[in-house]
């Protein structure tokens, strides 16, 4: 499973004995959200829709939760 850090917003390859609880930004898609891809090349902080998925990382991050999942990124 693929999830992204909520302090690093790195993506991370867990296997099914290491996932953590995570939380889960649910959305709809739109031209500026971000994909796997986008994360990969280091693109994804220039699109509108990073600050969504930073805002949800800060959000984890004070639940005490480590990763977040987002499905245009993680699948």
């Amino acid at each position: 499973m693929r999830l992204i850090h909520s302090t690093t917003l790195e993506l991370k390859d867990l296997f099914d004995n290491e996932i953590p609880p995570y939380a889960i930004l649910p959305h709809t898609c739109g031209t500026e959200e971000i994909t796997f891809e986008d994360m990969q090349n280091g693109k994804g902080n220039q699109l509108r829709g990073y600050r969504k998925i930073e805002f949800a990382a800060r959000q984890a991050a004070e639940e005490k939760l480590a990763y977040i999942w987002v499905d245009t990124c993680c699948i």
